[in-house]
């Protein structure tokens, strides 16, 4: 079959570590699913270290078991010492999947430790966590390098081969500061992965603009080492400062690309019509709003006001449109209710209540019962701050107990 093309999405880690916003656990769930549903590899889901964090998570691995999930990996990150991993499987026992991170970078490693870690100390300990995740009964690790893109590319090379000695199954080469460019990165991860013959995660942030540009030039240095590669993301390019690598954007170059589309082939099958659906839903949970240029999904991306663009679209989308709106799930009118609205929430009443839910086809057996789940709709949305769409109001009634667990915060 031959190496193939992977996708991580981070919004639930790094797309969360956006400055000035806050995303709900339940939101997260929601994005999870969304995730799921569009068949991406796995989720980054967030921080089993973090005591805020641990009922979430757990409660997603929950959802896992019960079968919710029909493809998506599950994977928590935290740093590489035996402390994290230790707490890790001490708060989520069930996780299978983790992602170990420490600073490889010269800058990183003076600016950080202070003098207090050298490099082999970041060896050691890197190993020794590795060993210890899969003790714990770990299916996969991964091994970040922060700040890659700044490290000697032979520490990277002696970083990825003592990860692999330990047990690591792929290594994260994270261009934290968004420094690279396409083509200097295309040669670092073609060497490396040739030499250490271990699959590699591109990390990409968004500093200079080009997160998608280099996340798919080293996705293609390692594809041609014979090695998968796995491209981390985000929904519509959250992150910290300038975001990072946007989920949509990627997917959309290794389907349409005239040079990607057949060098690049993905693992799973992504149904890009969710693409829609999901950034509106991150947007909405976040806050934020899609750029109105963003790819696929922006308010511009199928807008034409240029007489000769209008005329040549009119006469064939394909003269100005490499995609169509369907391809990416738009194109369907959508309906806005007018008049007489019901909704329900943190001071909803049992009637209007059942009514909300009849519409979506959710019926109960009495009172007692729909009140059990109200009690949970009006926590949920104190919890999300925001009206709760059809998709949440229906994973609430569908799962009560663990969506309780997913409101409530501490341990």
């Amino acid at each position: 079959m031959g190496p193939k093309v992977y996708f991580i999405d981070v919004t639930n880690r790094d797309g969360v570590q956006t400055s000035r916003i806050l995303l709900p656990k339940l939101s997260k769930t929601m994005i999870n699913l969304y995730l799921d549903e569009m068949g991406i590899f796995q989720s980054e889901l967030g921080f089993p270290t973090l005591r805020h964090e641990v009922n979430y998570i757990n409660a997603n691995l929950a959802l896992e078991k019960a079968g919710v999930f029909k493809g998506l990996r599950l994977q928590g990150w935290c740093r590489a010492i035996t402390e994290d991993v230790e707490l890790t499987f001490r708060n989520c026992p069930d996780i299978r999947h983790l992602s170990l991170s420490v600073s490889t970078s010269d800058i990183m490693l003076r600016g950080k430790f202070q003098g207090k870690k050298g490099w082999d100390d970041v060896l050691r300990a890197m190993s020794e966590s590795v060993r210890l995740a899969k003790q714990h009964g770990a299916d996969t690790v991964g091994i970040n390098a922060e700040d890659a893109s700044r490290t000697d590319l032979r520490r990277l090379i002696e970083f990825a081969a003592a990860g692999k000695e330990a047990g690591a199954d792929r290594v994260r080469y994270c261009d934290t500061l968004g420094a690279e460019d396409p083509l200097t990165i295309h040669k670092r991860i073609r060497e490396l992965c040739a030499t250490v013959r271990v699959p590699v995660e591109m990390h990409c942030h968004n500093d200079l603009g080009m997160a998608e540009a280099v996340s798919v030039a080293g996705a293609l240095g390692a594809i041609e080492s014979g090695v998968d590669c796995y491209i981390n993301t985000t929904i519509n390019g959250y992150g910290e400062r300038c975001g990072n690598c946007d989920l949509v954007s990627v997917v959309l170059a290794l389907r349409f690309s005239q040079g990607l589309s057949e060098k690049l082939r993905c693992r799973r099958n992504i149904d890009l019509t969710k693409s829609w659906k999901i950034a509106r839903y991150a947007a909405y949970a976040f806050g934020l709003p899609i750029p109105i240029n963003q790819p696929g999904v922006g308010a511009n991306a199928f807008a034409h006001e240029s007489g000769i663009h209008a005329d040549g679209a009119l006469k064939d989308r394909k003269n100005y449109e490499l995609y169509e709106p369907g391809d990416v799930g738009r194109g369907q009118p959508e309906l806005i209710e007018t008049g007489r609205i019901i909704t329900t929430g943190e001071y909803g009443g049992i009637k209007g209540f059942r009514y909300v839910y009849e519409k979506l086809g959710i019926h109960f057996h009495d009172d007692r019962e729909a009140r059990c789940v109200l009690s949970l709709v009006q926590y949920a949305n104190l919890h999300t701050q925001k009206p709760l769409t059809d998709d949440e109001l229906r994973l609430i009634a569908r799962y009560p107990d663990i969506v309780g667990k997913i409101l409530t915060v501490t341990p």
